[in-house]
């Protein structure tokens, strides 16, 4: 089997926080209101005069990214409706140097990038609702497809990867991947390739230069690698309400505990978590979408030490099904779920439910067990090599929805 270093690389990662962001947003209805009968073609075409980021808009997304513990943020640089954040040189008008903006936004995205420390990703849609040649002479579109791939590869310093979407719109079509996947492999050797498979095929890789799988908004399980010839990464990515791009009138939200026990299916099954964001018009986030990521951020900072490097242990676990092991830094990390909190039974629900125990069994000697947050000992028992955990009621005041446990081992 092929192991690539991107791609372990790209599994360390974790967290990543996606971007939609383009003429749609100054729109608000989502990234999908070109096709969805919202606006005309000529209203919409209209939306490139109004489109305005403010300044700041990139250095301000990115410090958000870095709040929530993202180490890498993809731009979705084309989407769907055609409409380019970068300077196309020449391919066509239809983008942010050439229309309200008149300067080039994926410049200024990977700029701010680079000065948070963070990992600048492309998205770029593979199907066309702007571009005729999409629907005329598909041969013609792919050069076209390929030659502004050649820009973003080219013009903007050393990317972390593309991120591919819209293939299945013409799924039994040529689209010619291996000369699209050439053209990043001959400027960018070390990007990530990532081609989305959509809703109904998760978890496939389909082209031998694929080097993560996806999982659109679908429960990621951990890949089967036997027999593979090349090692793949996975990444599931997920909405906060409905809509990718903003949305004023979505109401429709997941909650933040939803959100991070999402998070933790996502590394338990070994994937990385891409969390998007639409932006509005001036790039700014909606206050409801930025409260809510500081908040996860607030999650994270206090468990960050078990969400990156660690990989899933493969080890069983009896109890909360929902709970998992993780091994990395020399020791275990247990993610327990849904430990009740303490308090009078006149004021807290299931005031009288005891926590699951965990059992499971560690080829090491168990050491100490403790809370990542507060440092102070888990009460367990060894039997052998078997462990079972007793997590205690979370005192009043608290309620992480996943709690984690550092088990130090014997080396």
């Amino acid at each position: 089997m092929i192991v690539e270093k991107r791609i372990l690389d790209f599994e360390k990662l974790g967290l990543g926080m996606f971007v939609h962001f383009g003429v749609y947003s100054a729109h608000g209805r989502g990234e999908w209101a070109r096709l969805a009968g919202v606006l005309t073609n000529e209203e919409y075409d209209a939306l490139c005069h109004t489109f305005c980021p403010s300044p700041d808009w990139a250095r301000e997304l990115c410090a958000t990214a870095k709040a929530v513990g993202c180490t890498y943020v993809t731009l979705t640089t084309r989407h769907h409706d055609g409409y380019s954040l970068y300077d196309t040189c020449g391919l066509n008008e239809y983008d942010a140097p050439h229309t309200a903006p008149g300067r080039d936004l994926v410049r200024e995205f990977c700029d701010a990038c680079r000065e948070a420390g963070l990992v600048p990703f492309f998205y770029h849609t593979l199907l066309d609702w702007y571009e005729p040649s999409y629907r005329e002479n598909f041969k013609e579109y792919l050069v076209y497809l390929r030659r502004s791939v050649e820009i973003l590869c080219k013009n903007y310093g050393k990317i972390g990867g593309l991120w591919f979407d819209g293939w299945w719109n013409k799924p039994d079509a040529d689209w010619e991947f291996d000369e699209l996947y050439g053209t990043i492999r001959r400027y960018q050797p070390d990007a990530m390739i990532i081609n989305n498979t959509g809703l109904s095929r998760l978890g496939e890789a389909g082209h031998p230069e694929i080097d993560s799988v996806t999982f659109e908004r679908g429960k990621p399980f951990p890949l089967n690698r036997e027999g593979s010839p090349k090692y793949l990464a996975s990444e599931m990515c997920e909405v906060l309400g409905t809509h990718w791009g903003y949305a004023e009138l979505d109401f429709n939200y997941k909650s933040l505990a939803t959100i991070i026990e999402t998070l933790c299916a996502c590394r338990r099954a070994g994937a990385n978590m891409l969390l998007n964001v639409g932006p509005m018009g001036d790039g700014s986030l909606r206050p409801l979408d930025r409260e809510m990521l500081l908040a996860l951020g607030e999650w994270v900072k206090i468990h960050r030490e078990a969400l990156y490097l660690p990989r899933p242990a493969d080890i069983a676990v009896t109890g909360n099904e929902k709970d998992f092991l993780l091994r990395g830094n020399g020791c275990y990390y247990l993610f327990i779920h849904d430990i009740p909190k303490g308090g009078s039974q006149d004021v807290v629900l299931d005031a009288n439910l005891n926590p699951y125990a965990d059992v499971f069994t560690l080829p090491e000697s168990v050491r100490a067990i403790r809370w990542l947050d507060s440092g102070l000992d888990v009460p367990y028992l060894t039997e052998g090599d078997r462990v079972t955990v007793c997590p205690t009621r979370q005192p009043y005041g608290e309620s992480y929805v996943v709690k984690v446990a550092k088990i130090e081992v014997e080396t």
